[in-house]
């Protein structure tokens, strides 16, 4: 009988495939119909409604009880704010703690100023050229200000 000789041949662990990139209207298909998706902004929404109350308690209460400027008071509301936001996102809204706070802080404050950059820029067009009441002025600026800041914080804050 001739003798068996095993040749060891050894395999890769990974295979790697070339990236596809796919159309917008394609991923953004695929992401929509992912249950999960749909489930964290819920979440982000629970967080931006509690972060929506805290900015608003804040400048009503700089505003009014402090009697500061709108435009300063409008700055410390920021602050406060996306500090409880940063939190509850990275803890809860999309669990990112796969990596150091300080580098998701970092990217969470700078999309979270895009968007305050945004909000300020309503509030002072509100009060300035409509008459609004601060308050409410506010209020609308922030709320038209959340779609910018959810694309920025899932897409590079805490991006997987």
């Amino acid at each position: 009988m001739p003798e068996e000789r095993s040749i060891a041949v050894e395999l890769p662990k990974t295979v790697e495939f070339p990236s596809v990139r796919l159309p917008f209207h394609a991923r953004a298909r695929a992401g929509m119909v992912k249950r999960a998706n749909w489930f964290q902004l819920l979440r982000f929404s629970a967080v931006g409604a509690s972060g929506y109350l805290i900015n608003l308690g804040v400048f009503a209460l700089c505003v009014h009880a402090l009697a500061i400027d709108y435009r300063l008071s409008s700055a410390i509301a920021f602050v406060v704010s996306v500090a409880s936001n940063f939190w509850w996102n990275r803890h809860w809204t999309f669990d990112a703690k796969h990596e150091h706070p300080i580098f998701q802080g970092t990217r969470f404050f700078l999309v979270s100023l895009v968007a305050y950059g945004f909000t300020y820029v309503v509030l002072v067009t509100l009060v300035s050229d409509f008459g609004l009441v601060k308050v409410l002025a506010q209020a609308i600026a922030v709320a038209a200000a959340t779609p910018l800041s959810f694309l920025g914080q899932k897409l590079w804050s805490f991006k997987a």
